[in-house]
């Protein structure tokens, strides 16, 4: 008895120190230092600038190919913005085609991967530093990203591997690895390997872990200091209670989520705008100005353009690659109307939800501006002074809050489902690179899920900066590998494009009667 209680007790000693904050922070702390000094090269390398400027090589690499891929598909993204719409509705679908979604729930479950967090603390730390001008670069940005994704898009679709149960595999690394081969370049699977490795590492942290680590600190915000844990195990198990029924699952989640978080964040934006309507001249009289003159901003006109660059880039995924994994699971024989698809994705994102973010913060007159001369106030540290000194998020939040006191509530629960939705997608996006490396199967599936569930309590509960920086990198480096492939596959998809034009102006391609 004696023993018994003994060990009772040390284990209740154990238990204690376990969840004790001292304890998670000394982990916390011994995590970060390991990390950082054996990862922190290839951070500095992914985000590093252009020798004597800010601007990253890699949001570089990103708008170059996005306005190579617009002007090799001559403005693609505006021709089949109205066809791509009417795919959409399901207007050309065949329900004999091979594939587990539609057009509208693979469309739903690549937007819950990319809007999110960006949208809505990203675009407030883009106008904190570049001021609004960074707004006017965002959305060139974002059109341009467009025609990247119509491109990788396609070719998910094309070079996908459609197995006898119905199901299918398609992304990068499978076009990378076929598109090489039928062009008879080399290389083409050791980047596929290279793609699926970054693509893992950015589910798992990105995708995930950061997900559940900013969930946590809203929830947390509004109900008071609780540990971490408890918020990742309830994610941990709803997240798995969808996962674990595939890409069929997830898009039947994602289809209604998507819609309803971004039509309520959009709503509540709209009415700040519409209740501010005579300053909406002056809003937008703000960003063409700051963009090209900066307006007292840190680096000027620079500095705007390198914020809404870095942002869209950051928000919209064009070119990361990662968009293609969910939009192969698409019903359809024709690859290239996943394509036209796909480049309504950066518009609703960027375009779209970005933007609106940007006016509300530039409206509710968060931004401070000197009296002598209509410049904002930059500080020390390169930021624009804000009302209450609000960054990020709550620079969002204070914002919307000035017409409601209660939207902070209704912004913590956007967040919450942003940041569900996002782990969701980014799941299957590590699933399929997992079964790449690994091979196809149940068991391995279900291995990839368990591991990914448990990333969500670490993520909950841990404080992991450099992890977090490392799996950001892991998914521009996606970015690096993805966008190379892109450019010596672009003819294929070039031909593709001529041939179903032909055949939509012929009539031989043609609506179908819906049920």
């Amino acid at each position: 008895m004696f023993r018994k209680i003994s060990f009772a007790a040390a284990a209740a000693a154990g238990l204690g120190l376990l969840s004790s904050p001292a304890f998670a922070q000394s982990v916390d702390d011994t995590v970060n230092q390991i990390f950082a000094s054996a990862t922190g090269w290839f951070v500095s390398f992914i985000f590093s600038p252009f020798p004597g400027t800010s601007f990253p090589w890699i949001v570089a690499w990103l708008v170059v190919a996005a306005t190579v891929f617009t002007l090799y598909f001559v403005f693609i993204q505006f021709r089949a913005f109205g066809h791509a719409i009417s795919l959409v509705k399901g207007d050309y679908s065949d329900p004999n085609d091979a594939g587990e979604v539609s057009h509208f729930q693979a469309l739903a479950t690549a937007l819950s991967g990319t809007v999110g967090l960006g949208n809505i603390a990203g675009v407030a730390v883009a106008v904190g530093i570049g001021g609004p001008g960074a707004t006017f670069w965002m959305i060139l940005a974002g059109l341009m990203g467009m025609a990247s994704k119509f491109t990788e898009c396609t070719l998910g679709v094309k070079y996908r591997n459609e197995y006898e149960d119905g199901t299918v595999s398609g992304g990068p690394m499978y076009y990378l690895t076929k598109g090489f081969a039928e062009r008879g370049l080399p290389g083409g699977k050791i980047l596929a390997v290279l793609f699926s490795i970054f693509c893992i590492l950015g589910a798992l942290g990105g995708g995930n872990m950061f997900q559940a680590n900013q969930a946590h600190q809203q929830i947390a915000g509004i109900v008071g200091d609780y540990p971490g844990w408890i918020t990742g195990l309830l994610f941990a198990v709803v997240v798995f209670a969808v996962i674990v029924g595939g890409i069929q699952s997830i898009a039947k989640v994602t289809e209604k989520v998507v819609p309803f978080m971004g039509v309520m964040y959009v709503l509540a934006a709209l009415v700040i705008i519409l209740a501010n309507f005579d300053m909406i001249g002056w809003a937008f009289g703000q960003i063409f100005a700051g963009a090209f003159t900066g307006m007292g901003v840190a680096g000027g006109m620079v500095g705007a353009l390198i914020q809404g660059f870095k942002r869209a880039a950051f928000s919209n995924e064009a070119g990361v690659g990662s968009a293609a994994i969910a939009h192969s699971a698409v019903r359809t024989k024709e690859p290239i109307t996943e394509g036209f698809v796909s480049l309504l994705e950066p518009f609703i994102d960027t375009v779209v939800i970005c933007t609106m973010t940007a006016l509300v913060i530039i409206i509710s007159g968060q931004l401070i501006v000197d009296a002598d001369t209509g410049h904002y106030i930059a500080t020390e540290s390169g930021m624009l002074q804000t009302v209450d000194g609000n960054t990020g998020v709550s620079l969002t939040s204070a914002a919307f809050a000035t017409a409601f006191s209660w939207f902070p509530f209704v912004l913590a629960l956007a967040v919450i489902l942003f940041a569900f939705s996002t782990m969701i997608s980014w799941s299957y996006y590590g699933l399929k690179a997992w079964t790449y490396l690994f091979g196809e199967g149940k068991s391995k599936e279900l291995a990839f899920k368990v591991i990914f569930c448990i990333f969500v309590v670490i993520g909950a509960a841990a404080n992991l900066g450099p992890v977090i920086d490392f799996s950001d990198a892991a998914i521009f480096a996606m970015a690096v590998v993805n966008v190379l492939g892109l450019y010596f596959l672009m003819p294929i998809v070039k031909r593709e494009l001529e041939s179903y034009l032909s055949r939509l102006r012929s009539g031989e391609i043609r609506k179908f009667a819906k049920h």
